[in-house]
């Protein structure tokens, strides 16, 4: 397994709906997973979570990690209309994800709460693409107060229906800092949380196996 932290793409991508995803692998092949950091506010618990997310995940096997810390993807607000074409920022942002999106066959979301959703910045990261979303699985990562980012997963569940992405059941839930998640960002009760990685990361790959299966046999027709 892999946890890869840079991008080293060099994709000259500049259309969040033109994206063609990587050559399918054969069917033992290692899960391409990105796992996307939702969260740039300064002093964000968030960085730590991922990296120990993928050390937990890291030592499952059977996956290929690439982490996308979106405070390194300066993706503007502003959206050309339909049928336009992305401003150079714009551009040179799709250039740097788009592809990285385009190439995983499931997604693993670490998000923060903020007043009972989740961070503007990650919806616009979504919102910039489509097709690299479809018939593939994602999981959650949250982390929070007493409710430990759960109405955040909510509604990226909604989010990702409507993108015709499948959400596995299970999530990782870290409650803090009350209870659970230490004040470095790390979870208190290390077990507990590793099997809440353990659970949901089957999952995923149970789905991501099976729809990659499906997908190298008839494209989906979103």
């Amino acid at each position: 397994m892999t946890a890869t932290h840079a991008s080293t793409h060099t994709s000259t991508h500049t259309s969040a709906h033109a994206s063609t995803p990587a050559s399918t692998p054969g069917e033992d092949a290692p899960l391409r997973v990105a796992v996307i950091l939702g969260s740039v506010r300064e002093g964000r618990q968030g960085a730590a979570v991922a990296d120990w997310f993928l050390g937990a995940a890291g030592a499952i096997g059977g996956l290929d990690l690439d982490l996308i810390d979106l405070a390194d993807i300066d993706l503007p607000l502003a959206m050309p209309g339909w049928g336009g074409s992305p401003n150079e920022q714009a551009a040179a942002a799709l250039a740097k994800v788009s592809p990285r999106l385009a190439a995983a066959e499931a997604f693993v979301i670490v998000t923060p709460e903020y007043n009972h959703s989740f961070p503007a910045v990650l919806k616009n990261l979504i919102d910039w693409h489509r097709e690299e979303w479809h018939a593939k699985p994602a999981g959650f990562v949250s982390y929070g107060g007493i409710g430990g980012g759960l109405r955040a997963v909510e509604q990226l569940r909604l989010v990702f229906a409507e993108l015709h992405a499948v959400t596995v059941r299970d999530s990782v839930s870290l409650h803090g800092p009350w209870s659970g998640l230490g004040p470095d960002g790390v979870p208190r009760d290390t077990a507990v949380a590793e099997g809440a990685v353990k659970g949901m990361l089957g999952q995923l790959a149970w789905w991501g196996r099976a729809l990659r299966a499906a997908r190298t046999s008839r494209p989906y027709q979103g």
